[in-house]
């Protein structure tokens, strides 16, 4: 279904989901006064064909309809790639926690009660308006200079948003368990136990997962938490010899010597490096004692910590 072509360049587009037309009537006007372009649907199956023709930038939903609720309007809006990014404020007499927390739990960005009042309507608006614009920007210059990142809703796994960079490297890691929707339950396990440790706050040292493949290695860490209640996280993907090639690029070592310290970086010992290079360690010592002189440190473990340094810088 294509999207309809209205002009964005001028203003704002806001979609009214509600089945009782007084409530529409009010709204509309005072937001067409405000300079948006108001959309209408009066019911839960208009509302979803509505919102992926026009893609608007906030939905403002009822929560109690006949037939289809607004609870499950917000939840097929966020299981449809192209509408899950659209800022949802219920509208709703309802005023236990439940149904609150229902709210949210279906993707909701924020409420009102009603009678709603126009003026708090209005000021809730440009607030996800411009928290959307916001993310929107940031997302796009994530995209441009190709990072690895993704936005996932802690409470059901849900991936919100990722580059396309991201989602090439969770296909790849994850191919037995990896779904289009979710995120793998390996990272949402390790997602769980982080909010938990730091009680829902971002980590002071960042605490990452780090997936083996191979020579390969995948490392999630978690960025911010989003206003919309997502979390940001970061990929990084690192391999053996793109990190020789960087140690190589760093420091005037050879080949071989490269490789011994990128091991020592690694945490091998001698031997293993013996084993790994298919060297004895006596001529892994060797080469060991031509990295001192070169990076100007006295033993492995002041190679190890300039070495990473660069690495990460």
């Amino acid at each position: 279904m294509q999207a309809l072509d209205l002009d964005r360049s001028r203003t704002e587009i806001i979609l009214i989901v509600d089945d009782v037309p007084e409530n529409l009537s009010v709204l509309h006007d005072a937001l067409d006064e405000s300079g948006f372009t108001v959309l209408v649907a009066i019911n839960g199956e208009s509302a979803l064909a509505r919102a992926r023709q026009s893609l608007p930038d906030i939905i403002l939903l009822d929560a109690m309809m006949p037939g289809m609720d607004g609870f499950e309007v917000a939840r097929r809006l966020k299981a449809d790639f192209s509408t899950r990014h659209i800022p949802i404020i219920f509208m709703t007499g309802l005023t236990e926690t439940e149904h609150v927390v229902a709210a949210f739990a279906a993707g909701g960005t924020d409420y009102v009660i009603k009678p709603v009042r126009t003026g708090e309507v209005i000021a809730r608006v440009h607030t996800h308006l411009a928290s959307a614009r916001e993310m929107k920007q940031a997302r796009s210059a994530l995209d441009a200079f190709g990072q690895a990142t993704l936005a996932v809703r802690p409470e059901s796994g849900r991936i919100t948003w990722q580059t396309p960079l991201a989602r090439r490297l969770i296909a790849d890691y994850f191919s037995g368990e990896s779904r289009a929707e979710h995120a793998p339950a390996t990272v949402m396990h390790w997602l769980d136990q982080v909010l938990t440790t730091t009680r829902g706050l971002p980590p002071q040292a960042p605490m990452s997962l780090n997936i083996v493949h191979d020579a390969r290695r995948l490392s999630f860490t978690l960025h911010e938490q989003t206003a919309d209640g997502e979390w940001l996280i970061v990929l990084r993907e690192e391999n053996d010899a793109a990190q020789i090639e960087a140690l190589l690029a760093a420091f005037p070592l050879t080949r071989k010597e490269a490789e011994v310290l990128y091991w020592v970086t690694r945490g091998k010992t001698s031997p293993d490096i013996g084993e790994i290079l298919g060297s004895s360690p006596r001529t892994v010592n060797k080469h060991l004692e031509h990295v001192y002189e070169k990076l100007g440190v006295e033993n492995r473990t002041a190679a190890a910590k300039l070495a990473l340094e660069r690495l990460r810088g």
